[in-house]
């Protein structure tokens, strides 16, 4: 979901040596990195078989951002049964000196997860399912009156169904202090609604293959062969405000069209 440097919105952004720099962070370039999760916790319950007694509590969101704590879904190591867990978006591997290695992982690339040490150990072990209902991603540049734009688009399913965005968790251990636990989501090739505006999508899994994706199994054999773009035909897009540049931004509207003929799937609260 990252639209390389305007993705992080209007405040402090600047790009230095192929990172973008924002707020004070260093975010890695062609990022999938802002999304909305609109649904009740009764509804996510219900979709990813969790009983909402359990559910720690949590709002919606409209404008998810790296660094912000969303809630994930995973297997409980004790009870073996799934469980909502509210964790750090930027994954902070085990071994890392610090929690500054996390502005560099908000995603991670489905076809080097395997091999990068950053990921390989949490893809064998520590799968989870990032809860959305839409994500935005910021179409390449565009030349307009002499002026390069960015336009933000809204990615979400036909059905207006929320979906599990594939991603991965850690537990991070620092010398003083409480435990961190991060996560990422992971990017795959464009699918034919998505490739016009970015070469990068995140991994989308389909409902059938949730069991597969969070249970451990074999560990040398983790089911990357999920990785893939998701069907271009389950899926719509519209174009939104540029409000959602701005992580400030976290009102229903910023999933309105901005074209009153654009095919949004969701009305404003």
């Amino acid at each position: 979901m990252l639209p390389k440097v305007h993705c992080m919105g209007n405040r402090s952004v600047s790009k230095s040596g192929g990172w973008i720099r924002a707020a004070g962070a260093f975010y890695a370039e062609d990022m999938c990195g802002r999304f909305a999760r609109r649904s009740t916790q009764e509804v996510l319950a219900d979709w990813f078989g969790v009983e909402l007694e359990d559910m720690p509590w949590f709002a919606p969101t409209y404008n998810a951002a790296p660094q912000s704590v969303q809630p994930v879904v995973r297997i409980n190591r004790d009870s073996g049964k799934r469980e909502f867990a509210q964790l750090r978006w930027g994954l902070v591997p085990f071994w890392a000196k610090d929690a500054k290695f996390a502005y560099t992982t908000i995603n991670a690339r489905a076809e080097e997860v395997a091999a990068k040490p950053a990921y390989r150990e949490a893809l064998k072990k520590r799968r989870c399912l990032v809860p959305a209902d839409a994500f935005y991603e910021w179409q390449r540049p565009s030349t307009e009156k002499g002026k390069k734009t960015k336009h933000p688009f809204a990615f979400a399913l036909k059905s207006g169904e929320p979906y599990a965005l594939a991603g991965l968790w850690e537990r991070w251990q620092p010398r003083e202090g409480e435990a961190l636990e991060t996560f990422t989501i992971l990017t795959t090739d464009p699918n034919e609604l998505m490739e016009p505006v970015h070469n990068r999508m995140p991994v989308i899994l389909e409902p059938r293959d949730y069991n597969r994706w969070l249970e451990p199994g074999d560990a040398t054999r983790p089911p990357i062969d999920l990785l893939r773009p998701f069907p271009a035909e389950k899926m719509v897009s519209w174009p939104v405000s540029d409000r959602v540049g701005n992580v400030r931004n976290n009102d229903p509207q910023l999933l309105e069209p901005l074209e009153p003929s654009a095919p949004g799937l969701f009305p404003a609260n």
